[in-house]
């Protein structure tokens, strides 16, 4: 996101150096398991709540970005996303960029994949309980960022019981300082439940950060709500057609 014209998530890990270590493979595990979410994922339909906020220099919700949309199948059984409504954009001082909208579908819903988990190096933190769950702690580094990628600097939890990812944590990469301009992306927080057996999908994403424009710092908050989670049922064969613009027009 731009600017036109703080408080920042915090990463919280466990740092005892005795906590019991993971068990040999886990990452393994959990990019092969993620492998098979992603694959399952895409028979799935569900709605995603996307609502943002400028925040003005005493606290108080500013412009505002707010939009709905389903991710369906059409008729013919091919993966859509289409608009519940019109999206409604007040906002005043940032102008949200293709890669907002990107990091929608890539980031706040972060997977880790055999795919995938060659590009991080992970880093084992501690043990830590969130909201009744035991997990283990990884500092999660990007090891390279190449053209035209998305990718998250940050913190995954993985729950010790299932083997999932049951929360993350960070920042999405690249942030751009250019001469012209700057596109800076909020920390953010995804919390994971399971939804259907075996399977854990995001059911909120939350976001409160102080973007340091060098216009001056402009604090944003965002929610993502992630609902509705269902299995299509269509006997056709699914798909994968051309998506919505990453920008409402």
């Amino acid at each position: 996101m731009r600017v036109t014209a703080g408080v920042l998530l915090s990463a919280a890990f466990a740092s005892d150096a005795t906590a019991q270590k993971p068990p040999d493979g886990l990452l393994r595990t959990l990019a092969e398991s993620g492998s098979r979410f992603e694959q399952a994922r895409q028979r799935y339909t569900y709605t995603r709540h996307f609502s943002f906020h400028e925040i003005d220099r005493h606290g108080r919700p500013g412009g505002s970005y707010d939009e709905v949309r389903e991710v369906l199948f059409s008729p013919e059984g091919e993966r859509i996303e289409q608009f519940v409504g019109r999206p409604h954009d007040r906002l005043k001082r940032i102008r949200l960029t293709e890669e907002d909208f990107r990091d929608l579908r890539e980031v706040q819903p972060f997977v880790l994949t055999k795919d995938t988990l060659w590009r991080y190096e992970l880093r084992f933190k501690g043990l830590e309980d969130i909201e009744g769950e035991s997990c283990y702690v990884f500092r999660l580094s990007p090891r390279q960022v190449l053209e035209g990628q998305r990718v998250l600097d940050g913190m995954i939890w993985v729950s010790r019981e299932h083997k999932q990812i049951f929360k993350v944590a960070g920042k999405p990469l690249p942030q751009v300082h250019g001469s012209d301009h700057q596109n800076l992306f909020p920390q953010f927080a995804t919390i994971y439940q399971e939804v259907d057996e075996g399977l854990w999908f995001p059911v909120k994403t939350v976001a409160s950060d102080i973007l340091p424009f060098r216009t001056g710092g402009q604090a944003v908050k965002y929610t993502i709500d992630y609902e509705n989670y269902q299995r299509f049922q269509a006997e056709s064969t699914v798909t994968f057609g051309d998506e919505l613009p990453e920008s409402p027009p």
